[in-house]
């Protein structure tokens, strides 16, 4: 399997489920497979094995005291920057589904949240917060908790 093919299938894989969190987050079926940790699992597997195929002695040396200049170094490879990308890829959707869950237990709108975490998670992070702020502080605690955060002793 080719860093490319690894690459581009993770970059496909996530899609579905931001696609369902986005437009359809009040479907049934979104909601069963968003509670679910399997693609986090999966995601994370193939993180491991592009990780250990892209260390090499000199780059766990380099990193195992790392300077900017050997960060810089270790991702201009392309196993390598394929590995920080899918960390991206399975981060970002991890906290994109907690926004997700969270909007579905407080009410509070997350898509535009959620569509900034697709794109630059921290900021989707930052903006749900920061939604959920001014809610609280204008509109108070108006839904009741409904809907509870799937937890790992759920699998």
């Amino acid at each position: 399997m080719t860093i490319d093919l690894i690459f581009n299938g993770a970059n496909l894989f996530v899609l579905p489920f931001w696609a369902l969190i986005i437009f359809l987050p009040n479907w049934k079926v979104t909601r069963k497979i968003m509670e679910s940790f399997i693609p986090f699992v999966l995601l994370a597997i193939l993180y491991l094995y592009v990780l250990i195929s892209s260390i090499t002695p000199e780059s766990a040396a380099a990193l195992s005291n790392p300077t900017l200049p050997d960060i810089a170094k270790f991702f201009g490879e392309e196993s390598a920057a394929a590995t920080g990308w899918i960390h991206f890829l399975v981060m970002d959707l991890f906290v994109g589904r907690w926004i997700y869950w969270e909007g579905q237990r407080t009410g509070v709108w997350t898509v535009h949240s959620i569509i900034l975490c697709l794109f630059a998670g921290p900021f989707g992070l930052l903006s749900h917060i920061l939604t959920y702020w001014i809610s609280q502080k204008f509109f108070g605690n108006s839904t009741e908790d409904t809907t509870t955060t799937p937890t790992v002793e759920q699998l």
